[in-house]
């Protein structure tokens, strides 16, 4: 491949013939996350032809665009999102469903446009290009190691807020779709975790990157393994305890966070800091309590729960979004850790800065509950049995019971399921009892 990139020959018309597509498109887009806001623009930060789009075959053609939507506070950027566009004369009745539109005006008129990871030509063309590292225009290419040449790819349809990619049974390559200045945590923890040995989590071999953004992560894909999600709703569907699972996950989970503690800084908050984030929790209370009035009832006990968190928490790097669908199972039945890159909304800087290794642990206590409760009737020991077993487990491997500190842990764990009332509240009402029982335990104390 060349240093120097192609781009568009008419860069300052290409962003205004494709903006009536993307206008449809994007808002339907699961990672897309300004659902419910009116889209007044777009602006292109970049455009890169990583595959000409004058040439007799598809195209593709790489932006990185700025949507435009009212209610951002002011001084902030508006949201970049990283998108891969095919672009063909005819669209081959495989990729129907990828279609995005037909450009009416502008330097590609008359040419289909469409979703280019689901051409298996150009997602193969994204693993060649980090199999030879280097530039392509803004776009820098880097492996940590000789590839393969490219297995068959195919787009995994999974509901997520990135587009994954895997490439025969090797490799799967994560491309973020929303995506913020400074490395990437599903990147830079990975990376820090190798570094020191831990073997829990799969090593990223390649990752792509523009300005100071991570675009994109390349990991091997680890194909005999099952989620922790299916498998704790299996054993829930037989009727099988799955505390020696659990047990195993704290285990796991503890190596993770003692391994981040030897690579990266860690240190121990001082008790103004604790009562600011306990001060940060009442606020999303507040919040919360507005948008779902379900939650006024309870307000008053789980701001207790907020005020009974106490200071001298250590802090360190954390996975920041634990669950059971972010860990995966060998047939070996060995644990792994998976998806570091944090609750998507937040901010990338609240996303990397240091946290209690309790939150971690209360996010992992919450799934077990939402495990639980997909089962008729609703199998409340059952999450209570898993729950202690994990505890136990990463009190094995860590030496710190998270239930030293009863007090902390319960408020990260209020505070999470603050956020679930939220967002099923908007988005699955039909879960709505699902946190709100844990809100009604919790406010009891």
């Amino acid at each position: 491949m060349p240093e120097t990139a192609s781009t568009t020959r008419a860069p300052d018309a290409l962003l205004p013939s494709l903006a009536p597509l993307l206008h449809e498109w994007l808002p339907r887009q699961r990672w897309f996350a300004g659902k419910g806001r009116r889209v007044t623009g777009f602006t292109l930060d970049a455009a890169t032809e990583l595959l000409p789009l004058d040439g007799t075959g598809p195209g593709l053609l790489h932006l990185l665009v700025r949507v435009e939507q009212p209610g951002r506070p002011a001084g902030t950027p508006a949201d970049c999102y990283q998108l891969l566009l095919g672009v063909r004369t005819q669209l081959p009745p495989r990729l129907g469903p990828a279609l995005i539109g037909r450009i009416r005006q502008g330097p590609l008129a008359g040419r289909a446009v469409y979703e280019g990871l689901r051409d298996p030509r150009l997602a193969g063309l994204l693993y060649e290009r980090l199999r030879t590292p280097g530039r392509t225009g803004p776009l820098r290419f880097h492996a940590t190691t000789a590839l393969p040449p490219a297995p068959a790819p195919r787009m995994l349809d999974a509901e997520q807020s990135n587009s994954s990619l895997v490439f025969g049974d090797s490799f799967i390559l994560k491309i973020f779709r929303r995506v913020s200045p400074g490395a990437n945590p599903d990147l830079e923890l990975p990376l820090a975790l190798s570094r020191a040995g831990c073997a829990r989590v799969p090593a990223p071999v390649a990752w792509f990157e523009s300005g100071a953004s991570t675009l994109g992560v390349l990991q091997p894909y680890l194909r005999d393994s099952r989620d922790g999600w299916r498998l704790a709703l299996d054993s829930l569907a037989d009727g099988r305890e799955f505390t020696v699972e659990a047990r195993a996950l704290g285990r796991a989970t503890a190596e993770v966070h003692l391994a981040l503690a030897e690579a990266l800084p860690t240190r121990r908050l001082a008790r103004a800091e604790t009562e600011q984030l306990a001060a940060a929790m009442d606020r999303r209370l507040h919040a919360a309590a507005q948008a779902v009035p379900a939650l006024l009832p309870y307000v008053p006990g789980l701001r207790a729960v907020f005020a009974a968190a106490s200071g001298g928490a250590a802090v360190q790097r954390i996975h920041g979004d634990l669950h059971l669908g972010q860990t995966l199972r060998g047939s070996d039945g060995g644990w792994a850790v998976i998806d570091f890159e944090g609750e998507p909304a937040k901010p990338l800087d609240e996303r990397r800065s240091p946290q209690p290794t309790v939150r971690d642990v209360a996010g992992m206590l919450r799934s077990f509950d939402y495990a639980a409760r997909t089962h008729r009737p609703w199998n409340a020991d059952w999450a209570s049995r898993c729950r202690a077993a994990y505890c136990t487990g990463y009190a094995e491997a860590s030496g710190i019971d998270p239930r030293a500190d009863p007090a902390l842990l319960r408020a990260y764990e209020t505070d999470k399921a603050v956020y679930e009332v939220v967002y099923e509240a908007r988005h699955r009402p039909d879960w709505l009892p699902v946190p709100m029982s844990a809100i009604e335990r919790l406010a009891a104390r």
